[in-house]
């Protein structure tokens, strides 16, 4: 009999997938990771973890599989939030969700099952594997969710072959009502439960406040800039102006007034500026960590929110599908996005050996470095990467 150890979140989605796995003939193991200690930047009443683990319990009873809580607090703080220190630090915006996956879940989780005598690791993720025959070898496919509404296989972007084959899915090919439905005809306490809207298994964090902890607050200036001073690159197709960046000064525009800190805001943000008497809500379309300073827009349709294109260096390229992997000189036409929930849209991608360009068919809004993008053919997550 396989074994498996599923990632109990104390949620419906891993409830019912470590349900499904047991009526599959399965030996199932339900974790809960326990990843965050300080509740003090956990918004009240908001999925805390003492809660989502008696959930989490309760249905392991339900189903009489064993259970236990596992601390991973130290490789959590380690490799998801420091880093998001960092990254934000330097006026980047990472996406926890993502990294989670890849050095938590499918990596530290991941090896503590294996060392329970594990098969496979499941989690509750609205994805789908295939597995294929290339060259005489084994390859796995990463698919989109059956559910188009809940899909999550961006969040799984930077996972590896290595890793997805240990992985199971047991929802990927359900929609979200029926996980529900069968929730509730097994009599699972979280057949009604809302889902959590926080960082993985932690709770619905305050992110200012959880910034604050290690980010000090910083005055300095909001600056609004004309419309009609934003250079757009339209050119000829050249890759590298066609994804340069932005670049703001405050000569462009007026002060219309202050914030704490330049490393708490992100491309695309409007909330926390504060900033009243407009005609437009004001947005942010650019950030300056060193001289402290925001970049504003006024108007959803300001062309500093909008980029043509977007780079990834070399280092931070990650093919899920290694056979697939570009060559210098290549040009491929893919679908991505830049976000979960994104619509996926029409893109080329180029690369010559050093920097992989993403050339969007449509201005894309709120591109922010530090994000991840993925590209997909179909249904299948091919690649990802870190932009730049």
């Amino acid at each position: 009999m396989k074994r498996v150890v599923v990632g109990l979140s104390g949620g419906v989605d891993s409830s019912v997938a470590a349900y499904l796995l047991k009526e599959q003939g399965y030996d199932v193991i339900g974790l809960f990771m326990k990843n965050w200690h300080d509740e003090s930047v956990i918004i009240a009443n908001e999925c805390p973890w003492i809660e989502d683990s008696n959930d989490a319990m309760l249905v392991a009873q339900s189903l009489g599989i064993p259970y236990q809580v596992i601390d991973l607090s130290a490789e959590y703080k380690e490799r998801i939030v420091d880093y998001m220190f960092d990254e934000y630090a330097a006026g980047r915006t990472p996406n926890p969700d993502v990294l989670c996956n890849r050095e938590i879940k499918f990596d530290t989780f991941l090896k503590t099952a294996l060392s329970l005598g594990a098969d496979y690791v499941a989690t509750g993720h609205y994805c789908q594997k295939e597995e294929i025959e290339v060259d005489g070898k084994k390859v796995y496919r990463l698919l989109a969710g059956k559910d188009k509404n809940k899909d999550q296989s961006y969040f799984l972007c930077q996972v590896t072959q290595e890793q997805l084959s240990k992985a199971l899915f047991p929802i990927g090919h359900l929609d979200k009502s029926e996980v529900r439905r069968i929730a509730k005809e097994q009599g699972l306490v979280t057949a009604n439960k809302k889902d959590s809207q926080g960082l993985c298994f932690v709770g619905k964090i305050s992110l200012p406040d959880f910034l604050q902890q290690q980010l000090k607050p910083k005055e300095g200036e909001i600056i609004e800039i004309p419309a009609d001073t934003v250079l757009t690159v339209n050119g000829n197709g050249d890759a590298e102006a066609l994804t340069e960046s932005h670049h703001f000064t405050a000569a462009q525009g007026e002060v219309v007034g202050n914030h704490r800190g330049a490393h708490y805001f992100t491309i695309g943000q409007r909330k926390g500026l504060q900033v009243g008497g407009k005609e437009k809500p004001l947005f942010v379309i650019g950030t300056d960590v060193v001289e402290n300073l925001i970049y504003t827009g006024q108007g959803d349709d300001h062309p500093g929110l909008y980029r043509k294109g977007l780079r990834v260096k070399d280092s931070e390229i990650h093919w899920i599908r290694r056979d697939l992997a570009m060559k210098a000189g290549e040009t491929r036409s893919y679908m991505v996005r830049i976000r979960y929930r994104q619509a996926l849209v029409d893109a080329e991608l180029r690369y010559d050996g050093n920097t992989l360009f993403v050339l969007f068919a449509d201005a894309q809004r709120g591109v922010a470095p530090g994000q991840f993008v993925a590209w997909y053919e179909g249904e299948e997550l091919i690649g990802s990467g870190v932009i730049e």
